[in-house]
Parts: structure tokens; C-alpha cells; sequence
């Protein structure tokens, strides 16, 4: 087990504040298990003056990620648990909350990480813990998105914002954004071009949480107070609602 931690106040556990301006940057966590594209996107949209968030933690499963040099490199706390020094799941996924919240994240944000979380680690960060995932939810949950959509004859792929719950990639859709997928694609070429959409579509959504205009409540995902009827959609850097058909 490898840690690289500050002490910092203990956690905020509780439901999701009603939406409102924020006074502070949002406090920001980053679960990453491999390169850290997406912790760089939002990194470099704060940097930007694009993203009002102050990164408090960056963590992960995998002592050698590219996501935590990314994270150090910025001056960015680090964590890194080895899951093999735990007897099960829950344990691991215990301690590792417990650290997290003791830097007192308002969000935290799965950016690549490839482990399931145990249901009873996710209790105390209801609405406050959302993951980006490579396909069009509710289609291609898990694992290997872009070569599924392919082997089904898709015409089009894309990416989704969603609040996480115990289900798989099954928690509240935030924002999607879609591409084309082109004859000749292979999973590596549409992974490539769905990327920097995937970016942006981060980005947009971790904005409307800091701004206080996006959460989630009892009736599903609010923006501006009103029950979401179906995903934003990202339309350039902007998540918008959907046109009605």
C-alpha cells in the first residue's frame, strides 16, 4: 500500500444541497486508474479560469498511473492503494473513502477508474460522486464500448455524464455527447476521435456542479431547479437540453 497524502477535515457526508450560486470553487476528488486524459482536461480548464474548482485529491489503484504524475506534477495531493493488500472489495473500498474524505471533496469524480465500488461505500456520497463512461448509456455498460458498438453496426457512438449508484454505470444520466461512427472505424480510431468530446462533455458537467446550476434530488437530475426529462446534450463545449423532436 502507497500513500502520498495531506491531512485535511473530516468528511461532508449528507444529501445534496439545493442548486445555488457558489461562494467557493468546488472542492474536487479524482478517482483515475490509468493515463489521466480527463483529470488533464479538467486541470487544464481550471487553469484556463474555465472550470472554478480547487482540486483537492487525486487517488487511484495503480501505484504507477500516469494520472497521479499528472496530479503531482501540478502540486495536487496524491493517493495510491494496492487493492491486492485487502482480503475483499469492501475493505479496499473502505479505506479508500475513508481517505478521501478526510480532504473533504464536495465532488468526486470517476475519471477512468476501472473498479466497481462497493454499494456501501457509496452511501455517504449520494448526488456528490459522478463518472464519465465511452458509450451512449443505457447501451454498452462495462467494458469495451467502442468494439461493441462497432461489432453492433452502429452509426453512431458517443459518451456519457452520469451520478454513480451501486448499479453499473446505471446511476442518473447527466450529459451525452455523440459522433458518428465512420466505415472503416476500428475501436482504436473511435476511442481516438471520441476522446476530446469526452473531454468537453466532462468539463461541461463538473461547470454546472461548481456552478450550482446541476444536482441530483429526489425527483432526478436538476439544472436550474427543474427534473431533467432526458440527457443534455453537448453542443461544442456547452451542455445544453435537448431540441425537442
Amino acid at each position: 500500500m502507497q500513500a502520498n497524502t495531506k491531512q485535511s477535515t473530516t468528511d461532508r457526508a449528507g444529501a445534496t444541497p439545493a442548486p445555488r450560486a457558489r461562494a467557493a470553487a468546488l472542492r474536487l476528488a479524482v478517482l483515475a486508474s490509468g493515463r489521466g486524459s480527463n483529470l488533464q482536461a479538467l486541470m487544464d480548464a481550471r487553469e484556463l479560469g474555465r472550470l472554478p474548482v480547487e482540486f483537492v485529491l487525486v487517488a487511484g489503484d495503480k501505484a504507477e498511473a500516469q494520472a497521479l504524475r499528472r496530479a503531482e506534477a501540478a502540486g495536487i495531493p496524491t493517493l495510491a492503494l494496492d487493492p491486492r493488500g485487502y482480503p475483499h472489495r469492501a475493505g479496499f473500498d473502505r479505506d479508500l473513502f475513508g481517505h478521501i474524505g478526510a480532504h473533504a471533496p464536495d465532488l468526486i469524480v470517476l475519471a477512468g477508474y476501472m473498479r466497481v465500488i462497493d454499494a456501501a461505500a457509496l452511501g455517504a456520497w449520494n448526488g456528490r460522486i459522478i463518472n464519465i463512461h465511452p458509450s451512449l448509456l443505457p447501451r454498452y455498460r462495462g467494458l469495451h464500448t467502442h468494439r461493441r458498438a462497432l461489432a453492433a453496426g452502429d452509426s453512431r457512438h458517443g459518451s456519457s455524464l452520469h451520478y454513480v449508484t451501486a448499479e453499473l454505470d446505471g446511476g442518473p444520466l447527466i450529459g451525452q455527447a455523440e459522433i458518428a461512427i465512420h466505415a472503416g472505424d476500428t475501436p482504436t480510431t473511435l476511442a481516438e476521435r471520441l476522446l476530446p468530446y469526452e473531454h468537453r462533455l466532462l468539463v461541461a458537467g463538473v461547470g454546472l456542479i461548481a456552478s450550482g446550476r446541476l444536482s441530483l434530488g429526489d425527483a432526478g437530475v436538476c439544472l436550474d431547479g427543474q427534473v431533467l426529462q432526458e440527457p443534455l446534450r453537448l453542443v461544442g463545449d456547452q451542455l445544453q437540453v435537448a431540441a425537442a423532436a
